[in-house]
């Protein structure tokens, strides 16, 4: 997407892309070591908009994070009536010693969700020998709950690209939640005196227009139902943001 920007833009610049977490992403944005960032944690993000440390461009894509787990479902998450039902399911087989859980453990945009469902349950699994931590990336944390038959939270992106890469055999899609486990992806700057430069500035408000212009039919073309622009619902998505930024 930064490829086709600079040349729908006209612009000459080099832009050095670092793979973050989003809670990483946000705090290295906040010190001015990064100018823009991708990410999607809206608690985090509003967290950081409200000391002034960053500022919103857009809310430009949304998708989907879905419960997967082994496919003889040992906990019922199939028949919960939500996300947070399915982890106090979760909870109790994991205390029955008949299930896994894997988290990323590392403060991304899925960690984050994750643990919002915990506290919307009521419950805490730290520290239980059936809750256990990648401290990595979604693909490492997906890998891990197929080898030990674990349930897991993802975004439906990256599972379906493992999936259909035929990358995960027993992991299956269990559970789904408009309400709770909407993904919404948001794009900010760095409020550090570094963007006192005015060329800095015009990058950045040329990118806030790219991506609500062109990169809508970027994404619609591109990547199809794995990630979805918001274009024609924008209003709607970003209500969703504001409520799941306010779960704390």
């Amino acid at each position: 997407m930064l490829s086709d920007f600079k040349n729908a833009a006209g612009i000459d610049i080099e832009f050095k892309v670092l793979v973050k977490g989003s809670g990483e992403a946000l705090r290295v944005l906040a010190d001015g070591s990064a100018y823009i960032a991708f990410v999607h944690a809206p608690s985090l993000e509003l967290q950081y908009v409200e000391q002034g440390k960053v500022e919103q461009l857009a809310v430009f894509a949304y998708n989907e994070f879905v419960i997967v787990g082994p496919s003889d479902d040992p906990a019922g998450v199939r028949n919960a009536s939500s996300a947070v039902e399915a982890f106090e399911k979760i909870y109790l087989a994991g205390e029955k010693g008949i299930a896994k859980f894997v988290s990323r453990g590392d403060m991304s945009g899925t960690n984050v969700r994750e643990l919002q469902l915990w506290r919307l349950a009521g419950l805490g699994p730290e520290g239980r020998p059936w809750y256990l931590k990648s401290c990595q990336g979604m693909a490492q944390t997906l890998l891990m709950a197929e080898n030990v038959g674990a349930y897991s939270l993802t975004d439906l992106g990256t599972y379906a690209r493992f999936r259909g890469q035929g990358r995960l055999q027993a992991l299956v899609e269990l559970k789904r939640d408009p309400q709770h486990l909407v993904n919404v992806y948001s794009a900010y700057v760095s409020r550090a005196s570094a963007l006192d430069d005015p060329y800095v500035r015009y990058v950045v408000q040329e990118l806030k227009s790219y991506l609500m212009t062109r990169g809508q039919e970027l994404l619609a073309s591109k990547y199809g139902d794995l990630i979805r622009p918001v274009r024609g619902r924008e209003d709607e998505v970003k209500r969703v943001w504001e409520a799941l930024a306010r779960l704390g």
